[in-house]
C-alpha cells in the first residue's frame, strides 16, 4: 500500500477502504508518513469530503492511536458532554452536578483552554484547594461514591488527532466537517463514555457561523457515535451573544452556583436543562426528555443539585464553602462600569468581541504558556432585546489594572443598538 495512491484515490472523490484509512493514521502516528503527504491527504478530504463510513473509521483510528480510558468499573451508563465552544459557556460546571444529583454518573476529563477564558479545569481551580490530580483508582471511586469527578485530560488521548490538527491549522484545512467531527469524537470515544451529548454552537461567537454548517456537523457527529456503538445526541444552540452574563473564570463559577440554586440567567438555565435532559435519557434514568426535565428542575428546587456540587468540590480538595460564600473566590481589584454612549434597544452583541475583551484583561490564554488571572472578566447587564438608556451601564469590567481602554472599547463596539425593540433570540436552534 502506498500513500500516494491513497491521496490520488481521495483526490478523485472515491471512498477509502478501512484498511487504507488505518494505514494513513497508523503510518503518520509512527512518523512513517511525512507531513507533506498528510497535508495533501487533508486537502483532498477538504475538497472531496468523506462518507459516513469513512468518517467513523477515521474517528476510531484516531481514538485507538493512544490511551483509551476504561470506565467499566463505574456503575451505570457514563454520559459525557461536549460543547464546540463559545463565550460564557459555563454549562459543564452546572450540568455535571445537576445530572449527578439524579443518579447519572459523570466521569469527566476536561482540559485547560486557549482563547477567551480558561477551560473547565481552570474555572474549577478558582475554587481554593480544588485539584484534578487524582489516580485512576481514586477517579473511579469518586464517581461510584459521588456520581461525579473531573480530572485533567491525558496527554496521550488520541495523539494522532493532535498531530493532524496541528497540520490542519497551518494548511487551511480546519473547516472540514469530516475532519472536525472525527477530531471531536475521537477524544470523546477514547475518554470512555458510553453515551455522548453534543452542544453545537452557531453564530458570531461560535466556530460555525451558519445554521446549515452547524446542522451538518451535528448530524455527522451523531452518525459517528451511533456507528461506533455510542448513544449520541446533539443540540444546536445560539451563540450570537454570550451565554449568561459572566465571561471570566471565577465570575463564571459564581454564575454556575447561582444557576444550581435556581437563580441563574434564563438562557443558561434553559440550555442546561435541555442538555441535561438528553443526558438523563441516554443514561436510562428517564424514558422521555419531559420526565428528565422535571427531575432536573426538582433537584434544583430541593437543593440536591447544589449539594452535589459541594460534595464534588470537597472530594477533590476544594473549599465547598464558596458555594454559600462566593466572595471567597478570586476577586478583581477594580470593578469598572462600561456606560452606553447612546440610547436604544440592544439589537446585537458580537460575542467574540466580548470574549476578546475578557482575554485582554487576562481571563484567557493567548498561548498554552500564558498565565490566567482567574479573578478578571466581564459581566454583562444587557442582552439582545433589552432597553438601554444613554450613560446606563451595559457591562462591568472586573480588572486588576486601572487602564482598560482597549477592553472597554471592544465591549462598546460589540453592542449594536436600534431605535426599535428587537425580539430576544431563540436559544435552541435544533
Amino acid at each position: 500500500m502506498r500513500m500516494v495512491d491513497i491521496i490520488e484515490k481521495k483526490r478523485e472523490g472515491l471512498a477509502l477502504a478501512p484498511t487504507e484509512i488505518r494505514f494513513v493514521i497508523d503510518g503518520y502516528s509512527k512518523d512513517e508518513i511525512p507531513d507533506y503527504q498528510i497535508s495533501a491527504f487533508l486537502m483532498a478530504v477538504y475538497f472531496q469530503g468523506m462518507t459516513a463510513e469513512e468518517t467513523a473509521e477515521l474517528t476510531m483510528a484516531m481514538a485507538e492511536s493512544g490511551e483509551q480510558i476504561d470506565l467499566s468499573k463505574i456503575d451505570g451508563i457514563k454520559v459525557d458532554k461536549h460543547s464546540t465552544g463559545g463565550v460564557g459557556d459555563t454549562t459543564t460546571l452546572i450540568l455535571a452536578p445537576l445530572v449527578a444529583a439524579v443518579g447519572v454518573p459523570v466521569a469527566k476529563m476536561s482540559g485547560r483552554g486557549l482563547g477567551h477564558t480558561g477551560g473547565t479545569i481552570d474555572k474549577l481551580e478558582a475554587v481554593p484547594g480544588f485539584h484534578v490530580e487524582v489516580s485512576e483508582e481514586q477517579f473511579i471511586d469518586l464517581v461510584n461514591i459521588n456520581k461525579l469527578a473531573v480530572v485533567g485530560q491525558s496527554g496521550n488521548l488520541a495523539p494522532a488527532d493532535k498531530k493532524i490538527y496541528s497540520l490542519r491549522d497551518v494548511t487551511a484545512t480546519v473547516n472540514s466537517i469530516p475532519l472536525i467531527a472525527s477530531s471531536i469524537m475521537s477524544k470523546k470515544i477514547a475518554a470512555g463514555a458510553d453515551a455522548i451529548v453534543l452542544d453545537v454552537k452557531v453564530g458570531s461567537g461560535a466556530f460555525m457561523k451558519k445554521i446549515e454548517d452547524a446542522q451538518a456537523l451535528a448530524s455527522t457527529m451523531v452518525e459517528i457515535g451511533e456507528k461506533v456503538g455510542r448513544k449520541t445526541a446533539a443540540v444546536i444552540s445560539d451563540m450570537n451573544q454570550p451565554l449568561g452574563f459572566a465571561v471570566g473564570n471565577s465570575l463564571e463559577v459564581k454564575e454556575a452556583i447561582d444557576t444550581l440554586k435556581g437563580r441563574g440567567p434564563a438562557d443558561l438555565h434553559e440550555l442546561c436543562l435541555v442538555l441535561g435532559s438528553k443526558m438523563v435519557v441516554l443514561a436510562g434514568k428517564a424514558q422521555t426528555e419531559t420526565e428528565a426535565h422535571a427531575m432536573l428542575e426538582e433537584v434544583i428546587e430541593n437543593g440536591k443539585a447544589v449539594e452535589a456540587f459541594k460534595t464534588f468540590l470537597s472530594a477533590q480538595g476544594g473549599d465547598s464553602s464558596v458555594v454559600d460564600h462566593p466572595e471567597k473566590l478570586p476577586n478583581a481589584k477594580y470593578k469598572i462600569p462600561v456606560l452606553s454612549e447612546e440610547a436604544g434597544f440592544v439589537k446585537g452583541i458580537a460575542a467574540d468581541e466580548i470574549g476578546t475583551a475578557a482575554m485582554l484583561l487576562g481571563a484567557g490564554r493567548v498561548t498554552k504558556d500564558s498565565v490566567i488571572d482567574l479573578s478578571v472578566g466581564v459581566v454583562l447587564h444587557k442582552k439582545i432585546g433589552d432597553k438601554v438608556r444613554k450613560d446606563e451601564p451595559i457591562a462591568t469590567i472586573h480588572s486588576n489594572i486601572e487602564v482598560i481602554e482597549i477592553p472597554k472599547m471592544r465591549i462598546l463596539q460589540a453592542y449594536t443598538l436600534s431605535g426599535e425593540c428587537t425580539s430576544a433570540l431563540s436559544l435552541i436552534k435544533g
